[in-house]
């Protein structure tokens, strides 16, 4: 990745999080905290309005916005398969956000930069998910957005059903298949459920949750595991 783009990167993450420590600021760049040091006496020389305080981290000064989006030619191709991905793999809703989305951003770009769709060379595929695996997947994405509870009635691999009462926490692809990451009440641990498995979603009686459960702790312990 290209200093700029580091940089850019940089001071995204401080309008978003700050306070925050150059270590924290380190891990999520994937560099040292020396590096962090070299960087935010780039920005302040830059005329960025970043400022440290000892013990607490960095701080960008109040009202600081970024100069207009500005995009290369790769940088709007990898934005545009994304989009298509979304579309063909989400539900209706919410690829007609991703496709607004695209167009706002596409309308504010020189013209040299804009795609034909006859000029693109990366190809997303036509092929979308089924119908009721689309349905799945938005009540889902509503019934997290929502923080509810819900009862599945699943299909394992070894073709038994069983329902299950769960506090859904996101949507991961990945290996072709979307899967949801879960609390379940049943096992009182995470739970991974491919979407393509589920179904019937039911309602389900509302039901304590551990103070520990949350998406980031999810992900964290299935990031420990893959090592």
């Amino acid at each position: 990745m290209r200093k700029s783009d580091r940089l850019f990167q940089l001071t995204n993450i401080l309008r978003k999080h700050q306070p925050v420590t150059a270590k924290t600021l380190a891990e999520k760049l994937g560099v040292s905290e020396r590096t962090i040091y070299r960087y935010m006496d780039d920005l302040s020389v830059s005329g960025v309005p970043v400022y440290g305080e000892a013990g607490v981290g960095y701080s960008l000064s109040e009202g600081y916005e970024l100069p207009p989006l500005t995009l290369t030619a790769q940088e709007l191709e990898a934005l545009v398969s994304g989009v298509n991905f979304v579309a063909a793999l989400t539900t209706d809703s919410f690829s007609q956000s991703a496709q607004s989305l695209l167009a706002k951003i596409e309308a504010a770009l020189p013209e040299h930069i804009s795609q034909t769709d006859d000029k693109r060379i990366v190809r997303t595929p036509v092929l979308a998910a089924r119908e009721e695996n689309r349905s799945i997947w938005g009540r889902l994405h509503t019934t997290i957005q929502s923080q509810g509870q819900i009862t599945l009635q699943y299909q394992s691999a070894n073709e038994s059903v069983t329902q299950r009462a769960i506090y859904p926490l996101g949507l991961f692809y990945w290996g072709g298949k979307w899967t949801l990451g879960a609390w379940c009440f049943k096992r009182h641990a995470y739970r991974d459920f491919r979407i393509d498995r589920i179904q019937a979603m039911l309602p389900a009686e509302q039901q304590p949750i551990p103070s520990n459960v949350s998406l980031s702790h999810y992900i964290n312990l299935r990031q420990g595991e893959s090592y």
